[in-house]
């Protein structure tokens, strides 16, 4: 069974165009123990909402795990986990953390309730919710 999860970057280090313009990218020099156990417990085919961190605080597009099993080749000892993502889609329009955090269906979203988690799971319940909520206007 598919599960969903939420992956986060600095679209200044790494955008949802750069996802887009390279096809896959390996998410690597993530050094949290839990957002590396999340990368751990990915399936090929999970998808995962690719969220722009810092500047814009909101989600923008949808991407999917091309490459489970990883270990994440920036890490010389090698301890942590990876995967590979490739763009799906991007969202009707982004949805902003002030939008989720004002929203009661998403009251127990990781990305709110564990703000500084880089690889958060998502409930099938929050996704599509989120995905919902891409279709309405601002």
């Amino acid at each position: 069974m598919a599960r969903y999860w939420l992956m986060k970057s600095e679209p200044a280090k790494y955008s949802w165009d750069d996802l887009v313009a390279e096809g896959e990218t390996v998410w690597d020099g993530v050094r949290n123990h839990r957002a590396s156990n999340n990368m751990r417990e990915m399936q090929l085919g999970d998808q995962a909402f690719f969220y722009h961190s810092v500047t814009g605080k909101e989600i923008i597009g949808i991407a999917e795990v091309s490459r489970t099993g990883i270990t994440d080749p920036t890490d010389p000892e090698g301890k942590w986990a990876t995967v590979y993502i490739k763009p799906v889609r991007k969202l009707e329009r982004p949805v902003s953390l002030a939008e989720i955090k004002a929203d009661e269906g998403l009251e127990g979203i990781e990305l709110v309730r564990l703000s500084r988690l880089s690889v958060a799971e998502i409930t099938p319940a929050e996704w599509q919710h989120v995905c919902a909520m891409a279709k309405k206007p601002a």
